[in-house]
């Protein structure tokens, strides 16, 4: 980097926090704070959606992947998203919506305590909480790893200087500053994007490129869909965590179908992000699908960012670089709004009778404050990402990332659904239990004991495939609907919302306009 590039990335910085500065504005309570109070435009949201999907370890794991088995890294990861994502614009957009219009909650757990019990909503809060922190601490360590390759800057260093600019907007601005944030980064990372793409076709071949490699030797089974440990198991897992995950599992992405003012509106949030995702990382994965005829690494995570400094001019590089950034800034802000909702909505309630007393002033204080925390957490975590215990930054995401969506996720979303009334706290409760215990087993004292390991397709679906069972089979067998719940699941699924609608006759619980923590949700 020379002195241009540098400019380019003091400059992005100064924007992200701009926009939080006045984003500032457009929040005065809880509510504007984890759901942009109900008012943020579809497009945006989709965006959002999109943008907070992914992160650097898009240019470093998953850019290994390509540069070693070619383009299943698309088809067994951003594909299944998007089909996930477009069967979750039917199935849980519309209906994720209607739990902050109806039940008027800012938090996606809010819902849990009616629709199961107590305990239920605080075992799926912790264990999620704890999940997100590994999580992001991985993505913080993705890009200060990046960044060590461009600047020379010491992975500390990295980690601590995007985290202090995410911490300042994101705890200011709250969702609407995560959401203008990601539509700057999106048209940043666009440009940034198809510049790479033109750069690698100059160097090859011109526009031919895109067809006329494939036959070479270098790209021997790049062009295989399924290679490796990616294979049609590893596939299927994947499309049904990243169903659940990335149709608010993860909870971050469940506030941007939140903040949408209709059901409606989220549906096509979800349409339009599934769009993004089936197309947009076409652009992005071909130059590393290709980057062996370009340049050879032993360090396949770093092929992307020595492929950027061989190809892109300074200032373009600049622009690549906060490409890199603009992903894993726009995911890890996401996720600690929606962890600070969880904490401060869920948790902290739970705990503490006088968090439930708490008028929007301190509300609004506390979730700031949570938001720090946790981007404090993650960091510290990212610090360690590379140890003997969390294995490399592609392990953390994949698969413990991925091993543990399963048990946390299916209890909040199929919860919404009607086909699954019967599964009450102790379906819920036993298969997050059991899927947290057998995640634990396929990945440590079986694969220590298994010749060659479990390979990771199973580590990564058993554990979703034993809580499904358990929750749905639990569901029959002890059935525990009762009116209270059936009364919940009918205001989410009711799609009539006009005018003497059941959602308008649902009475908004005391405080819960103005955003007070601990506000009871009253049929």
């Amino acid at each position: 980097m020379n002195g241009l590039d540098w400019t380019v990335l003091i400059g992005y910085f100064g924007v992200m926090v701009a926009i939080g500065v006045w984003s500032h504005k457009r929040v005065d309570n809880v509510s504007d704070f984890f759901t942009a109070g109900g008012k943020m435009p579809w497009w945006l949201s989709g965006i959002s959606h999109h943008m907070s999907g992914y992160s650097a370890v898009m240019f470093t794991g998953y850019a290994a992947i390509a540069y070693t088995y070619g383009v299943t890294s698309y088809v067994t990861w951003s594909f299944p998203i998007a089909i996930g994502i477009a069967i979750g614009a039917k199935l849980f957009a519309p209906r994720l919506n209607r739990v902050r219009a109806r039940l008027h909650v800012s938090s996606p757990l809010e819902y849990l305590k009616n629709r199961y019990n107590l305990p239920t909503q605080q075992a799926l809060a912790w264990s999620g909480v704890l999940l997100k922190i590994v999580d992001v601490g991985a993505k913080w360590a993705a890009i200060a790893t990046l960044l060590s390759v461009f600047t020379g800057v010491s992975l500390n260093t990295g980690i601590l200087i995007t985290g202090a600019v995410t911490a300042v907007y994101c705890t200011v601005g709250g969702l609407w500053a995560d959401a203008l944030t990601e539509l700057g980064q999106f048209i940043i990372q666009f440009v940034a994007g198809i510049a790479m793409l033109i750069a690698v076709m100059v160097e090859l071949s011109g526009f031919s490129t895109l067809w006329s490699v494939w036959d070479e030797p270098a790209l021997d089974g790049h062009a295989e869909p399924l290679a490796g440990p990616y294979m049609m198991v590893f596939l299927i897992a994947y499309l049904f965590i990243k169903t659940f995950e990335y149709n608010g599992g993860m909870w971050n992405q469940a506030q941007r179908y939140m903040a949408t003012d209709s059901p409606k509106s989220a549906t096509r949030s979800a349409a339009l992000s599934a769009a993004l995702w089936l197309i947009w990382p076409l652009v992005l994965f071909f130059p590393m699908w290709v980057a062996p005829l370009i340049i050879q690494t032993d360090v396949p995570a770093d092929s992307y960012a020595l492929m950027a400094e061989q190809l892109l001019p300074h200032g373009l590089l600049g622009l690549v670089i906060v490409g890199f950034f603009s992903h894993t800034m726009a995911m890890c802000s996401s996720d600690a709004n929606a962890i600070a909702a969880v904490v401060t909505r869920d948790i902290m309630p739970a705990v503490s009778r006088k968090v439930r007393q708490w008028d929007t002033r301190t509300g609004l204080l506390a979730a700031r404050w949570a938001t720090l925390l946790f981007l404090g957490l993650s960091m510290a975590i990212a610090t360690q990402v590379n140890s003997d215990f969390f294995g490399d930054i592609i392990t953390v995401v994949i698969r413990w990332v991925a091993g543990l969506m399963g048990p946390i996720a299916i209890p909040l979303m199929l919860g919404l659904l009607p086909w699954f009334r019967k599964s009450g706290p102790t379906a819920a409760l036993i298969s997050w239990g059991v899927g947290l215990v057998t995640f634990w087993l396929v990945n440590y004292p079986i694969h220590w004991n298994v010749d060659g390991g479990v390979p990771l397709q199973y580590q990564v679906s058993v554990p979703l495939a034993v809580s499904l069972v358990l929750y749905i089979l639990i569901g029959y067998v002890k059935p525990e609907d009762t009116p209270e719940r059936d009364a919940v699941l009918a205001k989410i699924n009711n799609d009539d919302d006009g005018p003497g609608s059941a959602a308008a006759a649902i009475p908004t619980p005391a405080g819960a306009a103005d955003g007070v923590v601990g506000a009871p949700v009253k049929d």
